[in-house]
């Protein structure tokens, strides 16, 4: 298969993201909007802005991660499933045909500049060319998309003339009042130009084809989004500044009035000229994209298969972009220019909050295909601010926008339960998601049975090679190891049986046939000789398999039953837990898993001679002492029971204490010490103590800030102060 060519430059890349803003939020929209909030409407622009640039920041870090996938739809569709997919591709469908429905609207306002037509036949103008762009979208007349640079250029430029002309004129007289309708028509108004910069994450849909697309992506939407900020609020700034509001609150087609305004007649003409063939430009690219989501839809069984036919000449998706147009028609003939806007802002608002929601989730289960080399900074409170804000917004643009979004959702879920039911696909939310998310989002299933089911599925089809069923202990590897050779070597001081497997497992969307990755690659290759190498040196009995599966959460399950393992043995980077909505697939499976679990975090130590226990209160103190002590004795090393109490201890209680604890060592084969610290800080007196030491052993630690138990961000705080490598173990009462 032909892969795409990374031929787009940074400048391609930021003229692109500027053309799919560019267009009726400046030529069309000011007026209306400055009818809301007065002459603060180059406020409501900026605030717009702001409120956006979290969707920007989290649509650059999905779409780094998923270079080809084909933008927000997929990006919904793997993170929430089918189910939301559906909606969201309606949404997105329908956010862009009512965008490039209010262009052809204005499209016909500047056209009555040029044209002697009466204002009523404007809507049969905009049907008019509505049918040229249908034929042009479906003769696939590529040279079109070309000529776009030439239109983006002509614009910019144009609006560039007029601020040049119309600062200078700007009236002070004419910016009072600056808030017409107060603090709440600022907002809402904030909500009804949002649309203005939906354009700005359109380059994604084609990050596939980005050189250096981690760098570029992001850069391309920042800077992109700060270019058209400055035009939108400066050109509001001079619209307001130069044109009274009782005009301009009525005007579709601001651009040529101050441009006839500064420039006279001509001036006034050549800006018409621009606004239509940059509206029709607008237009046109509206439909080609606006066209391919109800066909990828379709291609995942998420619409009737009809849709997904392409034109056998044309190589074009026929019916949708008809399909596409029809819609837009009826909404330029039966919708008012300032509904169109409102909806059209709705639609992506709720996108882009699902956006920023996807980035939340793929973090937060760790889902191991999710590896975005660009990461966006301020996480999650720019994430957690874009949602708010977007919800905040819906609230703001009224009832029937809100009303439009529920029809939306029902219709989307008849669509999927019609259509889609029968797909295999779910989403990471419904892999991972805890129980309030999931009776948020989904009924909730029995997950034992469904494990059942998978358990043959698994072992047949996504297991290479033939899984011990008496390994006392199981390795699952997951890629993100800093010495895997080590990790084995601690699963194997764990071990009480004979056998050890080790399973290196890759997880995949499941939009990905399992069947495609199943073959052996370099670097499994490479471990299988490095385990080899370490069986022959430590005399251990090692069996590795490399698996591929579409849940690794299940897989690793699946492969603790069948192996009836004692321990599971992972390797860690200190995070500390799950979270109440959602969990990540090692969290969800300290609370499902059946055997012991072993958390290692490697730092750096290569040689255990001397081990350091610590727990807190409470512990089965017993059985962590003897899995320290085979671990010595496996290693050949001493250990110390490490004892923190509060410097306000009594001496009787000390002694008590001391005395309990010596008799635990007693019980130990490897040389063992007891070691008593006087400190009301533990966390500073265990990490201090661990800088003698290799290794460090803890149990599991305990919940501690909102944020952390809300969405299970937060670090172990002993692990993360220790200076030596550190081994947290959930031991089962089984």
């Amino acid at each position: 298969m032909k892969k795409l060519t990374r031929s787009v430059t940074l400048a391609s890349a930021i003229a692109i993201s500027i053309g799919g803003m560019l267009g009726s939020g400046i030529f069309v929209l000011p007026g209306i909007a400055a009818a809301k909030t007065g002459s603060s409407v180059w406020i409501a622009y900026l605030l717009a802005a702001v409120c956006i640039l979290p969707a920007a920041l989290s649509k650059s870090e999905l779409a780094t991660s998923m270079p080809s996938s084909g933008g927000t739809y997929v990006y919904i569709e793997r993170t929430f499933g089918p189910v939301f997919g559906t909606i969201a591709g309606i949404g997105l469908w329908l956010s862009l045909l009512l965008k490039s429905s209010f262009a052809l609207v204005g499209f016909g306002a500047y056209l009555t500049v040029l044209v002697s037509i009466d204002e009523g036949f404007t809507k049969y103008a905009a049907l008019f060319f509505l049918l040229i762009i249908l034929f042009l979208n479906i003769f696939g007349i590529k040279k079109v998309g070309k000529v776009q640079i030439v239109i983006v250029t002509i614009s910019l430029v144009s609006l560039a003339v007029i601020l040049i002309f119309g600062i200078p004129n700007v009236n002070k007289d004419l910016l009072d009042p600056l808030f017409s309708n107060g603090n709440i028509g600022l907002a809402s108004t904030v909500a009804f130009v949002y649309i203005s910069y939906a354009g700005v994450t359109k380059i994604a849909a084609i990050a596939g084809e980005i050189k250096n697309p981690s760098v570029n992506l992001p850069r391309a939407m920042m800077l992109s989004l700060v270019i058209m900020s400055l035009i939108y609020v400066s050109v509001a700034f001079v619209l307001v500044g130069n044109i009274p509001m009782e005009t301009l609150s009525t005007d579709i087609k601001p651009i040529y009035t101050i441009s006839n305004l500064l420039g006279g007649n001509y001036v006034g003409y050549a800006a018409a000229i621009v606004g239509v063939i940059t509206l029709v430009s607008m237009a046109n690219s509206g439909v080609l994209a606006a066209s391919r989501f109800p066909f990828a839809m379709a291609i995942d069984q998420l619409l009737p298969k009809f849709m997904s036919k392409i034109h056998p000449k044309y190589l074009t998706p026929v019916v949708t972009i008809v399909m596409t147009c029809i819609v837009m028609a009826m909404v330029i003939l039966f919708f008012d220019v300032e509904k169109i806007a409102k909806l059209a802002s709705a639609f992506m608002v709720m996108m882009f909050v699902s956006v920023n929601a996807c980035v939340i989730i793929l973090r937060e289960t760790a889902t191991q295909w999710y590896n975005p080399p660009y990461k966006s900074p301020f996480y999650p409170f720019i994430q957690l601010f874009g949602i708010l804000s977007g919800i905040i917004l819906l609230i703001l643009l009224g009832f029937v926008p809100l009303l439009a979004i529920l029809l939306i959702t029902i219709i989307g879920v008849l669509i999927y339960l019609k259509f889609g039911k029968k797909t295999s696909r779910t989403g990471v939310l419904r892999k991972y998601g805890h129980r309030p998310a999931l009776y948020l989002f989904y009924k909730k299933k029995n997950r034992k049975k469904r494990r059942l089911a998978n358990e043959i599925v698994v072992n047949r089809d996504f297991l290479d090679g033939e899984i011990l069923d008496d390994a006392g202990v199981v390795v699952p590897l997951l890629g993100n190891e800093t010495s895997p050779e080590m990790l084995v070597e601690i699963g194997a001081a764990l071990n009480t049986k004979e056998k050890l497997q080790v399973a290196n497992i890759t997880e995949v969307p499941n939009q990905t046939f399992l069947e495609a990755l199943v073959d052996e690659n370099p670097k499994i290759n490479s471990l299988a000789r490095r385990f080899s190498r370490l069986a022959e040196s430590k005399k251990i009995d090692i069996d590795f398999e490399s698996v591929v599966t579409h849940n690794m959460s299940d897989t690793i399950h699946d492969l603790s039953d069948q192996t009836h393992c004692d321990w599971l043995v992972f390797g860690w980077n200190g995070r500390a837990r799950t979270g109440i909505l959602i969990n990540n697939p090692i969290g969800w499976l300290m609370t499902n898993i059946n055997s012991n679990f072993a958390l290692f975090k490697d730092n750096g130590v290569r040689h255990v001679g001397k081990v350091l226990i610590a727990l807190r209160p409470g512990r089965n103190d017993k059985k962590f002492i003897d899995v320290a002590d085979r671990i010595s004795q496996f290693y050949g090393a001493s250990f110390s029971l490490l004892r923190v109490v509060s410097e306000e201890i009594s001496n009787e209680d000390l002694n008590e204490l001391k005395d309990t604890s010596k008799a635990l060592l007693n019980c130990a084969k490897a040389e063992s010490r007891l070691e008593v610290v006087k400190s009301n800080n533990s966390i500073e007196a265990i990490s201090k103590a661990s800088a003698s030491y290799d290794l460090l052993i803890l149990g599991t630690p305990q919940k501690d800030s909102w944020i952390s138990v809300l969405f299970g961000t937060g670090k172990d705080k002993f692990t993360e102060k220790s200076a030596c490598s550190v081994l947290r173990l959930t031991i089962k009462d089984i």
